[in-house]
């Protein structure tokens, strides 16, 4: 089966060399035709696991498209063509983005998806080019999140300059959770500060109120008091916050904190509106350790003790001479 695939997509790169080729009859090269059988050629390579030889016909198909535009001024509706085969060129880099994330060469994928995206933008298709970036994001999420960061803003811009706000927040969300996975907690206060602006734009208040106690965390993380508490007074603004079960916790966490009063962070953050966060949030929650490690509230036993006074104390100690008093046999 594969070396059948493999002779047919040989047949269709030899029927595109053969449009390619000038002669005294023929000036000029059918590119569209050869565009045409360069892309059957990279689907037959593909379906035959020949990934490399299918990215080397998919970029032989989008300089073909590419070509082509060299030769439609003389036509009216030039301007449309070129889109088009601008369009399709970016289709075939992108595939060709894809075979070399079969060969696992991810680096050099996401370098050709880049690449389309950009020819997308060009060809007035955004949408295209922000869905394309998004899945250069995933691509390379796992061996280069600094870049997945990028990629991701990147497609979160495209979206929000085409007023698609939802689909820009969720690429904003990705980015944000990445850089605090990376540590990277200046950039993922300023990520959560543009990611809680335009949902109080489109007036979704009550994440406004979880993305404030992310960035609560992060600040508090960061060891920046003042930003978390800031962040807390800057909130009131917001419908239904103040008053809300957020703003009580977050509040009790800043007192608590203030305070260095680990027993009463550690309560807050354990608490179900904390601990049902996104993953890489509820992490820093349950990992926020107070300024200096912070004091422990005495228990209540022992608060009893200290009311009773030294005479307490002593029977206390006579008790424990009493169980030992008999050896440890």
């Amino acid at each position: 089966m594969a070396a059948q695939k493999i002779n047919e997509a040989l047949e269709h790169i030899a029927k595109a060399e053969k449009y390619l080729k000038t002669g005294f009859l023929k000036w000029k090269p059918d590119y569209d035709s050869a565009a045409t059988e360069y892309g059957k050629a990279a689907v037959a390579f593909k379906n035959a696991k020949q990934f490399d030889q299918a990215r080397e016909a998919c970029l032989r198909e989008a300089e073909a498209h590419e070509n082509n535009k060299a030769y439609l001024f003389s036509d009216q509706f030039s301007f449309f063509q070129e889109a088009d085969y601008l369009f399709h060129a970016a289709k075939a880099y992108e595939q060709a983005g894809m075979m070399l994330k079969e060969m696992q060469r991810l680096p050099e994928a996401v370098q050709l998806i880049e690449k389309a995206s950009m020819m997308y933008l060009e060809n007035g298709t955004p949408d295209t080019a922000a869905i394309a970036l998004e899945r250069a994001g995933k691509l390379i999420e796992n061996v280069s999140p600094e870049k997945a960061v990028q990629l991701y803003q990147q497609a979160a811009s495209v979206f929000e300059n085409e007023e698609r706000l939802r689909q820009a927040l969720e690429m904003l969300g990705k980015a944000s959770r990445l850089l605090v996975r990376g540590r990277r907690l200046d950039e993922a206060a300023l990520s959560l500060q543009k990611e809680k602006s335009i949902y109080k734009e489109i007036e979704n208040y009550p994440t406004c109120y979880k993305k404030t106690i992310a960035q609560v965390l992060v600040h508090l993380h960061r060891n920046d008091y003042v930003a978390a508490e800031r962040c807390v007074r800057e909130s009131y603004s917001i419908p239904g916050f103040n008053g809300s079960e957020d703003c009580a916790a977050l509040e009790q966490l800043l007192e608590g904190y203030d305070q260095q009063d680990q027993d009463q962070v550690s309560e807050v953050c354990n608490l179900p509106l904390f601990k049902y966060m996104d993953n890489d949030y509820a992490k820093l929650g349950l990992t926020l350790v107070v300024p200096g490690g912070g004091i422990r509230k005495k228990s209540p036993n022992a608060a009893q003790d200290k009311a009773r006074g030294p005479a307490a104390g002593g029977t206390h100690a006579d008790e424990e001479e009493d169980e030992y008093s008999g050896g440890l046999c």
